[in-house]
């Protein structure tokens, strides 16, 4: 490789990491401002619209993103996404009402949801599997890094210049990343004419619809079993289902039927869905632990899970490399899920009296656990595939840990929520009444004698949320056993041998 595409390359994984971070970032970074938007704007009961109209949108389109990709060429499909984050950037910063911001969240999550999944599959286009593992392990790092700096960003804007500001520091930021991609990012000219499988994406993005609307709002801006709300879920599982059938007809299937064929992309797509299930669905609450049971504020909150943070960092980064340099995979998702499993279950055993200290090494260890899984079985899922299905390969594998991070949130949320009511029930004095959602601020100027008894409430409640994420987590240990470690290829892109549909024909490796 001579040194000017060693630089290139350098400059593109740069401005795709950067790509990465702020596509990630944004869904944690609105959390931390929400109560100051809404004070801005008003629309309190239009809230959860904010969070939700970005992740229906982002989860919608990721499939549609790693088709084109794949039909089309990655860089043009990515710049269309970058160019839309940013536009709907700047909009939402300019919103001047509540319906305006859920809009524009919309359309940001519209070029959001492509980022991720073009990004990743770029890394395919570029770098061998045997080799790919080091800047997978890279991105998975970015990730980690977002979880904790989302809401640490989000509190220092709010605090120091303008909620707007989560939303302006995408400008600059998306704009170098754009300049460098346009310069350095060398796309494949595409001859063939293809059909794109719109009856499929229409069939598919409203069956997601219907089950995150249903997961994001039942329980909190609906009621579990509201007829609007039983509407959704009904819907939306009866298309998903319907999809199947649709893409058994299609001449270019958005998610082509032969993928589901393919034991290694069954088997990662089913551990993605158990992670996302278990982790994103309780890894939500440590800043509810941390702000109302310690005390901290929401920007000390965000210092503190940097542990959390820095042991996605180290195993990402590690495993990525010693993928690269042994060539095989399959021990690193079993020893993630396996650490991340006690991770949880020490975060289960967290008290009132528990030292911030403690609780911070129960975040390193799931960090730890974290690093070791996610990239890996990207990584896992795009070696298993020819590359025409580079792109799908990717986004499924990405759809399927959003999808299950979606439901986990709502399931935890749920099994919270219940349990808090029957604490404080069962704790507060007759007659006396203390609000089940409130503020970290209100809840601390409580009368002392209540304040207590709430955040042993809180505390206790949150026993069941990561006990039970303890025990899916071990779903995702056994799953994990499952996998092969397919040899993974020396060639990048197109001049790669093609795998195989099925784990129980290996890829042979160029000599």
């Amino acid at each position: 490789m001579t040194e000017t595409s060693t630089r290139q390359r350098r400059l593109i994984f740069g401005a795709l990491l950067l790509v990465l971070f702020i596509a990630s970032l944004d869904q944690t970074i609105v959390s931390t401002a929400l109560p100051t938007i809404v004070g801005d704007l008003g629309g309190l009961d239009h809230l959860s619209w904010v969070v939700t109209s970005y992740l229906l949108a982002s989860t919608v389109v990721g499939p549609l993103y790693g088709k084109l990709g794949d039909l089309y060429g990655r860089k043009r499909v990515l710049q269309f996404a970058l160019v839309l984050f940013l536009i709907g950037s700047a909009l939402c910063g300019l919103a001047q009402s509540m319906p305006q911001l859920i809009a524009f969240r919309a359309i940001q999550g519209l070029g959001g949801g492509g980022l991720i999944v073009v990004s990743m599959a770029v890394v395919g286009d570029l770098v061998a599997p045997r080799d790919r593992g080091r800047y997978q392990g890279l991105f998975g790092g970015v990730f980690g890094v977002s979880v904790v700096a989302g809401p640490l960003l989000g509190g220092f804007f709010v605090d120091n210049l303008s909620w707007r500001w989560i939303f302006y520091i995408n400008l600059p930021l998306g704009l170098v990343a754009l300049g460098v991609i346009a310069t350095a990012f060398r796309s494949r000219q595409v001859t063939t004419r293809h059909r794109i499988d719109w009856l499929g994406t229409i069939v598919l993005a409203a069956g997601l619809s219907g089950v995150i609307l249903y997961t994001s709002l039942g329980g909190t801006s609906y009621a579990w079993d509201a007829p609007g709300m039983l509407a959704a879920i009904s819907a939306g599982v009866a298309l998903l289902a319907l999809f199947a059938l649709v893409e058994a007809r299609a001449e270019e299937p958005i998610l082509p039927p032969e993928l589901f064929r393919n034991m290694t992309f069954r088997t990662t797509s089913a551990i993605q869905f158990v992670v996302g299930f278990a982790l994103f669905g309780s890894v939500t609450f440590i800043p509810l632990y941390l702000q109302i049971v310690k005390g901290h504020t929401a920007t000390e909150s965000g210092l503190l899970m940097t542990p959390m943070m820095l042991g996605v960092l180290v195993t990402s980064t590690a495993s990525g490399f010693l993928i690269a340099r042994y060539g095989r995979y399959r021990a690193f998702p079993i020893a993630g899920t396996a650490i991340a499993t006690v991770g949880l279950y020490l975060l289960s055993t967290l008290e009132v009296a528990t030292a911030t200290a403690v609780a911070a090494g129960y975040m390193l260890l799931l960090g730890l656990g974290l690093g070791l899984v996610m990239q890996v079985l990207v990584l896992a899922a795009q070696n298993a595939v020819d590359y025409r299905l580079l792109g799908v390969a990717t986004s499924g594998s990405t759809l399927f840990r959003q999808v299950g991070g979606s439901i986990g949130v709502s399931v935890f949320g749920a099994i919270f929520t219940n349990q808090l009511g029957r604490e404080l029930a069962r704790r507060l004095p007759p007659g006396v009444h203390a609000p089940a959602h409130a503020s970290p601020a209100a809840i601390q100027h409580l009368p002392s004698a209540i304040h207590t008894v709430y955040i042993t409430a809180v505390a206790v409640a949150l026993h069941p949320v990561f006990l039970t994420a303890s025990a899916v987590m071990v779903v995702a240990f056994g799953l994990s056993w499952l996998l092969r470690d397919v040899p993974l290829r020396e060639s990048a892109g197109a001049d790669a041998p093609a795998s195989v549909a099925t784990a129980n024909q290996p890829v042979r490796v160029a000599a």
